[in-house]
């Protein structure tokens, strides 16, 4: 059984900007579930979907880039489905910092 985790990280960078950040930082947000390891990414227009390994299971999900706002929805399978909360939390906490305006 998996637990799924939706985020909304809204933006004012565009979708060309928005996606070019999260290209080249998505690591450091894959890097916020435990146990994390290595992660595959497939890129389809402006539509991230990714795998990753984290303690032993595999976490996967998508990434939706749009004018406005980045769409995450992450799939956290067995007991890493008991953190969703606070994964959450770091999750949105760290798409911020990528997509804040500099």
């Amino acid at each position: 059984m998996t637990t799924p985790v939706n985020v909304s990280i809204p933006h004012q960078l565009g979708r060309a900007e928005a996606r070019r950040r999260i290209e080249r930082g998505f690591a450091r947000i894959v890097d916020v579930v435990p146990g994390s390891g290595t992660c595959d990414e497939r890129w389809d227009g402006d539509r991230l979907t990714f795998r990753v390994a984290a303690m032993g299971q595999t976490v996967s999900g998508v990434v939706d880039v749009r004018e406005t706002v980045v769409l995450m929805e992450v799939q956290l399978p067995g007991v890493l489905g008991m953190v969703a909360g606070r994964l959450k939390d770091h999750v949105e906490k760290a798409g911020q910092r990528l997509l804040t305006k500099e």
